[in-house]
């Protein structure tokens, strides 16, 4: 009886009430899962899909202390935190592509720099390359601007670009990726990184890949993968999705939930 007791302690806080989904998570994903919140509802009265975004990071603690159905993620669950999932529940969590991104650079739309090098990021955001003139540009101070470190996008931005390296204390920490549009758009010499929907009043600067070619984070670009810096969306449950948290994510994968991705402005997963 106890260890029933003890089980039934760790399961309650998953429980969610009769009709409602809780998603949290990255906040690269709130706009879209708000727009798919919205849509399924309409078309679903009876039920409730309550979306809050908080990072990445947030989204995954939030799955693993049992007080959200889906985690929202634009970075992979690292081993630690899918065993943590493993010893509380017994179950592996499921991971599920649902859109795709490509991580943008954005530039005040007055800075003449068109395009930059994987390396020349890196040096710009480890503090090696201060002045926009040692990269084509004008000669003025970088002003950086970053994501929180709980941010998927910040975790995919330090492994993919800095190669795990710390970023320079210069940079600017914003609390999401508006924040940081937000900045660049008024800072003539910023430099900031999020997800491509949200480029809106700043500019895209193209990224060089392998290839030696110059990419815009497109959507054709993202699904080939020729943009540099392309990634999936992703949603996690504890286990293998079931009950009303499988019926709204196999909704945001049908055509219908695929079409919003588009008119969001990220990439549909099919």
């Amino acid at each position: 009886m106890k260890r029933f007791l003890v089980a039934l302690a760790l399961a309650a806080p998953a429980l969610a009430m009769a009709g409602t989904i809780t998603v949290k998570g990255s906040d690269t994903m709130v706009i879209l899962a708000q727009r798919w919140a919205e849509e399924y509802m309409k078309k679903n009265p009876a039920r409730k899909v309550q979306v809050t975004g908080g990072g990445s990071g947030t989204g995954i603690a939030a799955l693993v202390n049992g007080t959200t159905d889906i985690a929202n993620a634009s970075r992979a669950m690292k081993d630690d935190e899918k065993a943590k999932v493993r010893d509380r529940y017994n179950t592996l969590p499921t991971e599920i592509a649902v859109a795709k991104d490509g991580v943008a650079l954005y530039v005040n739309e007055a800075n003449p720099v068109a395009q930059l090098t994987i390396d020349q990021l890196k040096a710009i955001y480890l503090g090696d390359v201060a002045n926009w003139k040692e990269v084509g540009g004008p000669d003025a101070r970088i002003v950086l601007y970053s994501r929180e470190n709980s941010s998927g996008t910040y975790v995919f931005f330090k492994e993919n670009v800095l190669g795990g390296e710390d970023f320079a204390a210069s940079a600017q920490t914003l609390p999401g990726t508006a924040a940081v549009v937000n900045a660049v758009a008024k800072e003539r010499y910023g430099i900031g990184y999020g997800g491509a929907a949200y480029a809106k009043g700043v500019r895209e600067v193209e990224i060089v890949g392998k290839d030696g070619q110059a990419w815009l984070p497109s959507a054709e670009n993202v699904r080939s993968g020729k943009y540099p810096l392309s990634r999936p969306l992703l949603m996690y449950t504890r286990a293998t999705p079931a009950g009303e948290a499988k019926q709204f994510i196999d909704w945001c994968l049908s055509p219908e939930g695929q079409a919003i991705v588009t008119q969001v402005g990220y990439f549909p997963i099919k």
